[in-house]
């Protein structure tokens, strides 16, 4: 019995110490990034793994208490950029021997928010905290406006999105090109040519590197009243062969090819990151409310596919197409029941020849002003009521669009037109009289 007892006894001891130390196994925090929003601002830690944490606010002065079961802090926070947030400074401890405490001493009330995200192609495990603006005005959905004065010349508000931000990059070419990095300079090209023409207001979902969940970026446009809403990507496939400008609308029947659907599922997974929102139909019986949706929801995917033919065509004239009719998706950014939306894949950030495009000022500059003219020309077609566009339309004061072919000056096309260069270059916004063949202008209707 004694030799029995005195060959398991190590054989116990070393297991005891073994369970010792994998109890003892800490995790760690890795990293720390922050990312200020106007309504709020995240701050992200890299973990090792997941973890047991909770969160609670003090006051007097404003604090936020961060505990975090079985960690130890392997960063500083001495080096984060806190300007533009409502942290004033970061403070860190040890506590009860395993567990870490994080304390941001505020400079105002928030409202907390925290999650976990499980790793992607560009970061491991993450603990999430929002600090929610208290009082701040929310992105609540506004009810779409259901008739307007037939006289107004009201502005036709479209509301460009560029997809992704903050601690969502989306896709990555080769070079290691961000997708986030190419299409928030795409949407504020875009917005500045849109701002630029009598009739039109651009707005921005996201004018900086912060992330907005992606039923918040629909519930923005339609506080805005938005007639169009457009979501700019570059994404990236399995291969780097693909490659081309797309168009998509929403379907109602889920993708039309392969791609599509892939697509589809790879920025729909975005939206873990994101919050939820949603359109209010509680004052219409059930039988009333699906009617009403389901008329709406017809009505804009139409008007999408209208507007993404527009888009799709000027698109073709500065950029291979991947596909030359418009595409429809599941896309999640595009599920407005009253906004006509398409999605602009500015091309596949995978293929190293479109990386390179895309990071070129230049090329986004002629893929921002071929998807104008797609706008603009599918409203001077078919104008809200209400609008500027819709009144000269209505009174004969419309415009058309001219395609600068080999050999045109602007005298000549003004001769033509029955109307004088500086009329055309008034509404063109044109400082010189050079054109380039392949230009769109505008030319007062005949």
């Amino acid at each position: 019995m004694r030799h029995i007892l005195d060959r398991t006894v190590p054989w116990l001891l070393a297991g005891l110490l073994c369970l010792a130390g994998t109890a003892q196994a800490q995790t760690r925090v890795e990293g720390v990034r922050i990312w200020p929003a106007p309504d709020h601002t995240r701050l992200v830690l890299d973990m090792g793994s997941e973890v047991d944490h909770s969160i609670f606010s003090l006051a007097n002065p404003s604090r936020l208490v961060i505990d975090i079961k079985n960690t130890r802090l392997d960063t500083s926070f001495s080096k984060l950029d806190l300007s533009g947030s409502p942290i004033q400074r970061i403070r860190s401890a040890p506590r009860h021997g395993d567990d870490l405490r994080v304390v941001l001493d505020l400079k105002r009330d928030v409202k907390p928010r925290s999650f976990q995200l499980e790793p992607n192609a560009e970061y491991g495990n993450r603990l999430v905290v929002d600090l929610i603006q208290e009082g701040a005005e929310r992105n609540e959905p506004s009810k779409p406006v259901l008739s307007e004065n037939r006289d107004g010349k009201r502005d036709i508000i479209v509301m460009i999105d560029a997809g992704h931000g903050g601690e969502d990059p989306g896709a990555s070419g080769p070079s290691g090109t961000h997708e986030k990095d190419v299409v928030l300079p795409l949407a504020r090209k875009l917005k500045a040519i849109i701002d630029a023409q009598p009739g039109f207001t651009a707005r921005l979902t996201r004018d900086g590197d912060y992330y907005i969940g992606l039923r918040q970026r629909i519930l923005l446009a339609r506080k805005q009243n938005a007639d169009l809403f457009v979501s700019i990507h570059a994404d990236a496939f399995r291969t780097p062969q693909p490659r081309g400008a797309s168009v998509f609308a929403l379907s109602r029947r889920g993708a039309t090819s392969e791609t599509a659907r892939w697509l589809a599922r790879n920025e729909n997974r975005s939206d873990l990151i994101g919050g939820v929102g949603g359109v209010s139909l509680d004052d219409k019986n059930e039988v009333l409310a699906g009617v009403l949706l389901d008329l709406s929801m017809t009505a804009s995917i139409n008007a999408s596919v209208g507007v993404g033919d527009h888009v799709l065509k000027n698109l073709g004239h500065v950029a291979r197409l991947h596909k030359h009719g418009v595409e429809q998706a599941a896309f999640v950014v595009l599920k407005s029941p009253d906004i006509p939306s398409i999605l602009v894949e500015a091309g596949f950030i995978s293929n190293p020849q479109e990386e390179r495009n895309l990071k070129s000022a230049a090329y986004r500059s002629k893929l921002a002003h071929a998807i104008w003219e797609g706008v603009d020309s599918y409203f001077r077609d078919t104008p809200p009521p209400g609008t500027l566009l819709a009144w000269e339309k209505r009174n004969g004061q419309g415009m058309a669009s001219y395609r600068i072919q080999r050999g045109d000056t602007l005298s000549a096309v003004a001769r033509r037109n029955a109307t004088t260069v500086n009329r055309i270059k008034e509404l063109n916004n044109l400082s010189s009289d050079q054109v380039m063949v392949g230009q769109t202008i505008k030319i007062p209707a005949s």
